[in-house]
C-alpha cells in the first residue's frame, strides 16, 4: 500500500464531490492510500503574482510542511489546488525572500524549505502505479468509447515548474484514456485555457473560448471529454448546455471508477 498526504481542497467539498468521491473510491483498488490532512485550509485558488505577496502563500506551506513532517509526498486532485500549491512549493525552495518572511510568520516546529514534493493524482497512477498495472486492474473496460483529454492550462503551465508533462504535446492523460480500454481522441484545442475565473465577470469571452474547445473535439470524432479541473468543467458543460451539444463532460476519475468496477 502506497502511503501518500492528501490535500482535496475547497471544491471537492462543494461542487466537484464527484472528483473526489471516485478518486477515492479508486485508489483502494489501486493500493493507494490517501489520508486526508486534518487541518487544511484553502490554497487560494489563484497563484500570487506579487512578488511581495505571503500571506495568500501560508496556507500553502502549512500544508507542504505538514506532509513533510510525516515523511510523505502531498498528493491533490483538483488542478487549481495542484498548480497553487506545486508553483509555492517551488517558491520555498528557490526564493530566500519568500522562505525567509514565510517561515517567520508560521513559527513551525521546523522551518520548511520547499523539500517536500507535490503529486497530482494522474501523476500518482502514472509515475508511482503505472499505466501497464492500471489497465490490468480494469473490469469494465470503456472499448469503442471516444474520449478526448482537455489539460487546460494549470496542470500544464509554467511547464519549467509544473513538470507535469509536455506543455506544448502531452499524453499522461491519452494514456490514462487508453488503459482504460477506451479511445483517446487528439484534437488542437485540447491545452487552451477555457477562459478560468474569467466567468465571474466577463462570460462572453469564456463562452467563445469553451464552445471553440468542444467543436474543435466534436470535430475530431470525440463523444466525450475529461478533466480534471473543476471550474474547467463548469465552463465547458455551461457551452456544452448554450451550443445543445451531445458530447458528455466528466471528471477523469468518473471513468477511472466505471473501469474499475467500483462506480
Amino acid at each position: 500500500m502506497m502511503k501518500y498526504s492528501y490535500y482535496p481542497g475547497c471544491t471537492l467539498k462543494t461542487k466537484a464531490q464527484e472528483l473526489e468521491k471516485y478518486a477515492l473510491d479508486s485508489a483502494k483498488v489501486l493500493g493507494i492510500e490517501l489520508e486526508e490532512q486534518a487541518d487544511w485550509q484553502c490554497c487560494g485558488a489563484v497563484y500570487p503574482l506579487a512578488v511581495d505577496e505571503m500571506a495568500t502563500k501560508l496556507s500553502a506551506v502549512r500544508s507542504l510542511a505538514a506532509a513533510q513532517h510525516q515523511g510523505e509526498k502531498l498528493v491533490t486532485l483538483c488542478a487549481a489546488c495542484h498548480h497553487v500549491i506545486k508553483r509555492v512549493n517551488e517558491d520555498m525552495r528557490s526564493n530566500e525572500n519568500v522562505r525567509q518572511k514565510v517561515n517567520n510568520y508560521l513559527e513551525l516546529s521546523e522551518d520548511y524549505h520547499g523539500q517536500g514534493e507535490v503529486l497530482h493524482y494522474l501523476e500518482v497512477i502514472r509515475d508511482e502505479v503505472g499505466f501497464d498495472k492500471l489497465a490490468q486492474q480494469v473490469k469494465n473496460p470503456l472499448t469503442g468509447r471516444k474520449i478526448g483529454a482537455y489539460y487546460g492550462c494549470l496542470l500544464l503551465r509554467p511547464s519549467k515548474i509544473m513538470q507535469f508533462d509536455d506543455a506544448e504535446n502531452p499524453s499522461i492523460l491519452e494514456d490514462f484514456i487508453h488503459a482504460l480500454g477506451a479511445t483517446p481522441v487528439l484534437y488542437p484545442y485540447r491545452t487552451e485555457c477555457c477562459g478560468g475565473y474569467l466567468v465571474v465577470n466577463e462570460n462572453n469571452p469564456v463562452s467563445v473560448m469553451a464552445k471553440n474547445i468542444i467543436e474543435s473535439a466534436v470535430k475530431q470524432k470525440a463523444e466525450e471529454i475529461v478533466t480534471a479541473c473543476p471550474l474547467c468543467k463548469y465552463n465547458l458543460e455551461t457551452s456544452k448546455i448554450e451550443m445543445k451539444s451531445k458530447v458528455n463532460v466528466h471528471y477523469f476519475t468518473e471513468l477511472l471508477a466505471e473501469a474499475l468496477g467500483v462506480k
